[in-house]
């Protein structure tokens, strides 16, 4: 059967991104005839022993009690599962000083859903026929922005600033003020801090700037904390979450060990997150609740945010040191290469600039040495400019081992010395 698509249907359907690396990958592994590979694409977690612990523990604590029919064989309220959104509200008014109730909090199903929601209930056509614009204000950024408008017309990213360390081949993006155009056409903005798939922190002075500049159009501000503290709490730098006003805080438990389970929390202003409860009841009415429930002990007893600050965090603080050593000792200091900071995430990032070959051609030499990474130029949707820096760059992920991580590392240096010096 081969029915026919919509112009929507079209539209989801394409192969685009990151998701024709990952078809690639998966047939490159299919057809290695034996060979081995050090995959470093995976956006998966490492699948931590203490971690998948305190899942097990919490599960067991469900599986035990009286509310367990009632989380499992019961429908429940839209807006989440109440346990957990009174654990989440507790837990971020001790931590943070706030104020929130239970109407600043929305569960979804992944942190994903959050930005499809907020992506077309803000941004698209008006009845008017006005095209609202969804801003990604600096680019490179989670390429699955990509794919959560009905609209991909209203999508536009922005160049960043480049601060370079010549001299330790280290560099930052920055968002460029001098060209973010946030006003009366904008209906939402969308970042995330930390950022997949540069490790980037905006700093506090930079996250004001931006939601200011929205303010004053109503605008919301969906920051993307899908790394951020208090859990899984992936930072390496210094940072606060932002909450109030025009933002509203996405977090994920994916990172946090729980990727399977697809819990995303919104918190934000209660009219805000009442457009996003309505996208929600009428799209899937809510989010499954077993995970939510299993959540709500491990934030309540504060195990999670002990765990992710104990445990994951320093995890990936080693695979990052291992991947800067690495480099540091064989990258040809002559190469123009630059590693941007690592400064939160999963994954490092590196720019090569002046390649002479396409980032797609320089993942297909790694795949010759054994070595898979996912290229940079599927990182920048929305941005129309066409850039040269988007084809220099290399998304490699810290779920390797220390071995692997420094054998790839080890190889991709002596590919970049054979590609530049061809």
């Amino acid at each position: 059967m081969n029915p026919a698509l919509s112009q929507l249907g079209t539209e989801m359907s394409r192969l685009s991104g990151v998701r024709a690396i990952m078809k690639d990958i998966i047939e490159t592994l299919r057809a290695g005839a034996g060979q081995t590979f050090i995959n470093l694409s995976a956006g998966n977690p490492v699948i931590l022993p203490e971690v998948e612990q305190l899942w097990r523990d919490c599960t067991i604590e469900l599986l035990a009690s009286p509310e367990y029919g009632d989380v499992v064989c019961r429908y429940g309220a839209s807006q989440g599962y109440q346990p957990l959104i009174d654990a989440i509200v507790q837990d971020f008014n001790q931590r943070y000083g706030l104020k929130l109730s239970d109407r600043n909090i929305l569960i979804t199903p992944g942190s994903q859903s959050l930005y499809f929601y907020a992506a077309n209930a803000f941004g698209g056509y008006t009845a008017s026929g006005e095209l609202r614009k969804i801003v990604l204000p600096l680019s490179p950024d989670y390429t699955g922005y990509g794919g959560v408008t009905l609209t991909p017309e209203a999508l536009i990213a922005y160049k960043p600033e480049l601060e370079i360390d010549h001299d330790n081949h280290r560099f930052k993006y920055r968002p460029n003020f001098s060209q973010l155009q946030i006003d009366e056409h904008t209906g939402c903005v969308i970042f995330s801090r930390p950022c997949n798939p540069t490790g980037n922190v905006l700093s506090n002075d930079e996250v004001n700037k931006i939601t200011s500049l929205a303010a004053i159009h109503d605008v919301p501000v969906l920051i993307d904390s899908a790394y951020a503290p208090p859990f899984p709490a992936l930072n390496f730098t210094e940072m606060s979450p932002m909450f109030g006003g025009n933002v509203v805080h996405c977090m994920s438990l994916s990172k946090a060990g729980l990727p399977g389970e697809r819990i995303g929390i919104a918190i934000g202003e209660p009219e805000i997150i009442h457009s996003l409860e309505c996208f929600q009841t009428n799209l899937c009415i809510h989010s499954p609740r077993y995970g939510q429930a299993i959540a709500a002990r491990a934030i309540q007893s504060g195990q999670l945010a002990d765990i992710s600050v104990n445990t994951i965090r320093p995890f990936y603080q080693r695979k990052i040191a291992i991947v800067e050593e690495t480099l540091d000792r064989t990258m040809p200091r002559s190469l123009p290469w630059f590693l941007h900071r690592g400064e939160g995430a999963i994954f490092a990032w590196l720019w090569l600039e002046d390649l002479p070959i396409t980032d797609w051609e320089f993942y297909q030499e790694l795949k010759k040495v054994g070595v898979i990474v996912v290229p940079g130029s599927t990182f920048f949707p929305g941005l129309q400019e066409d850039w040269q820096h988007k084809q220099q760059c290399l998304r490699i992920s810290l779920t390797g081992t220390d071995i692997e991580l420094q054998t790839a590392m080890e190889r991709l240096a002596q590919v970049a010395q054979q590609v530049y010096g061809s």
